[in-house]
């Protein structure tokens, strides 16, 4: 097996990043943007290992080939040149691109993603087959709106009854194709919901899968190869989106998100397995999903992965179907959003991954003094386009799963530019977060939990019983 460039380096010069969903849009949009960011913020010995996963080896190659051109163009950027390089192609050594299929609505293609990232090799083109010491951060992105059409009578009656801004951010108008459902098992005619799959249900079981690559030893446990022990955690970071309502979502859709808001369902679901995963009532039931350690390190000894959870805002992307002429019609709406004073129109796939991206790479102190794991963040820009990173409002949770009247968050935004205080971009019906409000989203945390190990559970069982 050929030897791996950044073996040359200490551990911590080396960052490893999982993208599922990464051959177009939003995930693409992310791949670039960490690219960019890490030569921007990291030294210039540093590796990056990017792994977008597609459906199809035709689409890793195609993400492949697209990310090294952003690669080339990278390498004679003016921030690098202001940085002091002087050698573009030294830049591209530092960059590493592979590709793993996965179908998330596939459980056995999930499970063999899973097997040849933990066990097996990735190819890199002019290296070989390499087998990863480590993933550092793992951005659970890809899925599927199952949205039909839009009812442009409830696009008028949005645009009547709440304005541009707030319709353009929260829009009640797009129509899903109710019962939509995939047999996630090949061969095996029981169904689950095709978004819930897509969306929650594969990225989770992918998550439980490859933790042996995002859990750390301690240094109790004595050092790995590659010097693990002194690096922080993993990241798991899931994507929402920018304001998935808690009234959207009741237990009873956990099993199949059939229902005709099932993609707001399964965001508001990411919300709260992500925002609850480390509260006191909830960690018997996660700790289960997250007890997985590699073979030769007891469970004692290890250090868990963190769960973030971000949103890219509003951008265009193909994900709703459009004609390219309301394609079109659509960039100029959201962009008139931003202009009108909305900070949730980055508009751009790029300017949409700054969320994901910062929490992806930024140093483990920063995002524990900020309690990064309790807050769901945004990309967020102001009215010329620059991008900003945001606390969002989760409905019933608030901003950091504490309690704040309107006079206490005036004060917090006192001193802060308009884009980054709490107040801009709310929707125009939010609460405040009381404490009754959080106490009833933490318990609804711990029984989304129970119900998903439950899930879980349920179809491991079922894949072992298919596979025997």
């Amino acid at each position: 097996m050929a030897k791996a460039p950044w073996e040359a380096v200490p551990a911590h010069d080396t960052v490893f990043v999982l993208v599922t969903g990464a051959n177009s849009g939003i995930g693409l949009g992310i791949c670039e943007r960490l690219i960019d960011d890490f030569l921007a913020t990291r030294s210039l010995t540093s590796h990056l290992v990017v792994l977008p996963t597609t459906r199809s080896r035709s689409k890793s190659a195609e993400t492949i080939a697209l990310l090294r051109k952003h690669v080339v163009r990278a390498a004679s950027s003016k921030t690098l040149v202001a940085r002091g390089v002087t050698d573009p192609q030294d830049v591209i050594s530092r960059i590493h691109i592979s590709s793993v299929q996965l179908d998330l609505c596939d459980l056995s293609s999930v499970r063999r993603a899973a097997g040849q990232l933990v066990s097996s090799t990735v190819s890199f083109e002019g290296l070989g087959d390499l087998k990863l010491p480590r993933l550092d951060a793992v951005i659970f992105n890809a899925g599927i709106g199952g949205w039909s059409h839009i009812s442009w009578l409830g696009f008028a009656w949005d645009m009547i009854t709440r304005g541009w801004v707030q319709a353009t951010t929260r829009p009640t108008f797009k129509r899903s194709t109710p019962g939509l459902t995939v047999a996630p098992l090949p061969g095996l005619q029981e169904t689950m919901g095709l978004v819930f799959c897509a969306n929650v249900f594969g990225h989770y079981l992918l998550g439980h899968y490859i933790l042996p690559l995002i859990t750390r030893p301690t240094s109790a446990a004595g050092q790995s190869d590659d010097n693990s022990a002194n690096l922080p955690s993993g990241r798991i970071i899931w994507q929402s989106s920018v304001d998935p309502t808690f009234c959207h979502f009741s237990l009873d859709d956990i099993q199949c998100l059939r229902n005709p808001t099932a993609y707001e369902s399964s965001k508001i679901l990411t919300d709260v397995l992500c925002l609850t995963a480390e509260l006191p009532s909830v960690v018997p039931q996660s700790a289960r999903y997250l007890a997985s350690a590699p073979p030769s390190i007891p469970t004692a000894a290890v250090s868990k992965p963190k769960l973030y959870v971000a949103h890219p805002g509003v951008v265009a992307t193909t994900m709703f179907p459009l004609h390219f002429t309301l394609m079109w019609a659509y960039i100029l709406g959201v962009t008139l959003s931003r202009w009108l004073g909305s900070p949730w129109h980055p508009v751009t796939p790029y300017k949409g991954g700054s969320a994901t991206v910062w929490l992806a790479l930024t140093s483990q102190a920063e995002l524990d003094a900020e309690e990064a794991e309790r807050c769901k963040w945004g990309s967020c820009t102001d009215f010329w386009g620059n991008s900003m990173v945001k606390k969002t409002e989760v409905d019933m949770w608030g901003w950091e799963g504490k309690a704040i009247s309107a006079s206490d968050m005036a004060q917090e935004d006192a001193g802060l530019i308009r884009v980054l205080k709490k107040s801009t971009g709310r929707s125009f019906n939010a609460q405040m977060p009381t404490k009754e409000s959080i106490t009833r989203f933490e318990e609804t945390g711990a029984k989304c939990w129970a119900e998903m190990e439950k899930l879980r559970v349920e179809w491991e069982t079922k894949m072992a019983e298919a596979e025997s």
